[in-house]
């Protein structure tokens, strides 16, 4: 069974590069990889589902990244730089990379990683004819790119609009004389730019080997302190003095009763419209040249966008304005190619109705995740007896939820136990009936939460969905400590490592005989 979007049956795992095991504090593009796609391959999978992989800054969150189209310095595997004679692994070794391989010590990468790759980039021979040909391919966003990063550490760091007037403007007569006192700075952001590329091209061409295809989340938004806000002003809603007119945000709903500030400026879609969407073109052609298919992050801001202004600091001040919808999809969809497209239409379907009209006109793969469908009615679309086609995405959880075993353990208080009666009638019942007398049980063993665990999943891999995403979290059936993001708060997101965590034989074994059973 083919979904009309070219998504072939199957099943994978959804987890960030950064969340894999490395000694040196953050996951990479190296051996670990290998050996997960090697893992997903003996598992009978066909997905892996990464999150966004641009530079972040502030929050450390990829759908905030400071570039649309570079990669993270942050997932280049330094032992791949020691093989290619560009480090020593004492080197490497010297640095503090953490003592926690449950967790990213950010404020460790961001000291350490760019000492360690300036090391190898003073090693590196510039006359390389693979990095030449890069740097001509990718003009169009690395030379706006490199420029940005360079300014940016000459200035400690600081937001781009406080920057001085010049540099700030992007006047050509002050990026030139900049660029020329500081070339070794702006060829050390190219070198980055280039190790990940080819890195990546590697790890992707390895996955392909094995039978293992990758999709790659696009965020819609950009955080304001990046390369691509200020090097074109014009498609961004901002001020003369290129501060936000409007920030992005949601309403409040019942997992985030106040509501969310992303804050990332909101399009300036008229603009766009003018010149054919040509930078948003340009960014999923990019972006399919990468992947083999695309997730794209927050569909719904396309057809209908909700922003506040930046002095507010209250999402209910917020309101909804009229996104491009038709015009920005013709677009789009004539530079994707062949590439599959899975939209995130999850969210207020009903306040944005022109969404399923999107989806059903260009056959796009739709969204749904099982944890939404538990707490409602039995006619919630997230349930999969009332999928009405296979074009379907189904997530058991997403990076922005409780894990499966944290939604069924806060779930079990008197006030939400109907979740849990819900989610136990719907799942297949033990022959031993292990599950059967749940909905009588005032407190859930170790045991049985365990087992709903592995029947969401199970659920997942039965429906008729195209493809079934599960969270490595949730394969390894672990709680809400390795939740990757909780929205609407700040502190302590994205930084879940798998650190000792493996699959064991038996969960492995359960795993392939649902692909068998069910045909993934």
């Amino acid at each position: 069974m083919n979904s009309t979007n070219g998504l072939k049956r199957g099943a994978g795992v959804l987890m960030a590069i950064s969340s894999l095991p490395s000694d040196y504090g953050i996951g990479t593009m190296g051996s670990a990889a290998r050996a997960f796609i090697d893992m997903l391959a003996d598992i009978k999978m066909r997905y892996w589902q990464v999150l966004p992989m641009g530079p972040t800054s502030i929050g450390n969150s990829p759908y905030q990244p400071i570039s649309a189209f570079a990669g993270n310095n942050y997932l280049i595997d330094l032992d791949e730089l020691v093989s290619e004679g560009l480090l020593e692994s004492s080197e490497i070794r010297a640095y503090d990379w953490g003592v926690d391989d449950d967790e990213i010590d950010y404020a460790t990468m961001y000291d350490n990683r760019i000492l360690i790759l300036k090391q190898a980039f003073a090693r590196f021979d510039r006359k390389n004819p693979e990095y030449i040909k890069f740097n001509e391919t990718n003009k169009h966003w690395l030379d706006d790119y490199v420029l940005f990063r360079a300014i940016k550490e000459v200035h400690d760091g600081r937001e781009w609009t406080a920057w001085e007037e010049e540099l700030k403007n992007k006047e050509p007569k002050a990026v030139r004389s900049f660029a020329s006192t500081h070339k070794e700075t702006l060829e050390y952001y190219r070198f980055c730019q280039f190790v990940f590329n080819k890195q990546w091209n590697n790890l992707k061409s390895y996955a392909s080997g094995k039978g293992i295809s990758i999709i790659g989340d696009v965020p819609l938004y950009l955080a304001h302190d990046s390369a691509d806000v200020w090097a074109n002003r014009e498609i961004f809603a901002l001020n003369e003095d290129g501060e936000p007119k409007l920030i992005s945000a949601m309403p409040s709903d019942e997992f985030s009763p106040k509501g969310q500030i992303w804050g990332s400026p909101v399009y300036n879609w008229e603009n766009m419209d003018a010149d054919g969407f040509d930078w948003w073109k340009s960014r999923i052609a990019y972006a399919a040249g990468m992947y083999d298919a695309i997730r794209l992050d927050h569909f719904i801001g396309v057809v209908k966008y909700y922003a506040v202004s930046p002095s507010s600091g209250r999402s209910e001040s917020g309101r909804w304005y009229k996104g491009p919808s038709r015009r920005f999809m013709d677009a789009i969809m004539g530079a994707i190619g062949d590439t599959p497209l899975i939209v995130d239409d999850a969210g207020p379907r009903t306040i944005v109705p022109g969404v399923g009209k999107l989806i059903d006109k260009w056959h796009l793969t739709r969204s749904r995740i099982l944890v939404f469908g538990w707490d409602k009615d039995s006619d919630n679309d997230n349930l999969p007896h009332n999928y009405q086609d296979s074009n379907i995405a189904v997530y058991t959880t997403t990076h922005d939820t409780e894990t499966l075993a944290g939604y069924i353990r806060s779930h079990m208080d008197k006030g939400k136990k109907h979740a849990i009666d819900h989610m136990s009638q719907y799942v297949y019942t033990k022959p031993s009936g292990e599950l059967s007398d749940i909905s009588d049980t005032e407190e859930l063993s170790e045991e049985t939460i365990m087992q709903l665990v592995y029947e969401n999943i199970r659920l997942a891999y039965a429906s008729t969905a195209s493809i079934a995403i599960i969270p490595i979290q949730d394969i390894l059936r672990l709680g809400n400590e390795a939740r990757m993001n909780a929205p609407a708060t700040v502190f302590g997101n994205w930084q879940w490592r798998v650190g000792t965590h493996t699959l064991n034989e038996e969960c492995k074994d359960v795993i392939r005989q649902f692909a068998l059973t069910y045909r993934r």
